[in-house]
């Protein structure tokens, strides 16, 4: 086989395998340093809040937080709801496990967003484990509440892990199979399991499905903290 053809035929491969989310490493897309390789989605003229360090709720406001330089949790430090801006990764995925944690302050809203178009919802719903609605902390905004969610009060952090399959396009661009969060775990319960995205979510990066899509968490809706961000493969 001769060595062009054979470059060509390695190329097309590793394209096939980006284009079903395919990744061989652990992609950790915050630093823990400062927000480099993030952008902020801008919003008319909101200004951006987003900063690193260590978070802590006000004591004189449970409804906002307080950051201290040193840490290495990603923070939007927004006064409040209506301000500030939605962020999202450079790096893409598509099939993955996200693994993070999150802080949410008093009565605060935030969201992640599956490859910046599926939101699981973010809030301050403690005390609602026995009654959750299709807007508290776990949902899967626009399509399911969470089951037998285990909250925690604000200021205290909570642990998610997102199992999700990327939607499939074949060779022409057209969507073939619906995108599909098959698992959630919420503090060590599950609270989704095979939950098919028709479409994407509103509030997104710009409202399109496609192959591979940044994280976005939401930052337009009020203060919030996240740590240990990491994107695996999907077994």
């Amino acid at each position: 086989m001769k060595r062009t053809t054979l470059l060509i035929l390695c190329g097309a491969l590793v394209l096939a395998l980006c284009g079903q989310g395919w990744a061989a490493e652990v992609l950790r897309p915050f630093n823990g340093k400062n927000l480099e390789g993030w952008k902020v989605k801008p919003e008319g003229n909101q200004r951006n809040y987003w900063t690193v360090g260590t978070a802590r709720l006000d004591p004189s406001d449970p409804k906002r937080l307080v950051v201290e330089p040193g840490g290495q949790e990603l923070i939007n430090a927004t006064p409040g709801h209506g301000q500030g801006l939605d962020l999202y990764s450079e790096a893409l995925h598509g099939d993955a496990v996200i693994k993070l944690e999150v802080m949410v302050p008093k009565s605060s809203n935030s969201g992640i967003y599956v490859m910046g178009e599926y939101e699981v919802q973010v809030l301050d719903s403690y005390g609602r484990d026995d009654r959750p609605g299709p807007g508290d902390m776990g949902a899967i905004y626009g399509a399911q509440p969470p089951q037998r969610p285990k909250y925690r009060a604000p200021g205290e952090w909570n642990t998610v892990e997102i199992h999700w399959r990327a939607p499939r396009f074949d060779a022409s661009g057209k969507k073939v199979a619906n995108a599909r969060f098959e698992k959630v775990i919420l503090n060590g319960v599950v609270i989704h399991e095979n939950v098919e995205m028709k479409g994407p979510t509103p509030g997104g990066v710009d409202g399109r499905e496609k192959p591979l899509g940044p994280l976005m968490f939401q930052g337009n809706h009020g203060p919030v903290a996240y740590r240990n961000i990491e994107i695996h493969p999907l077994p």
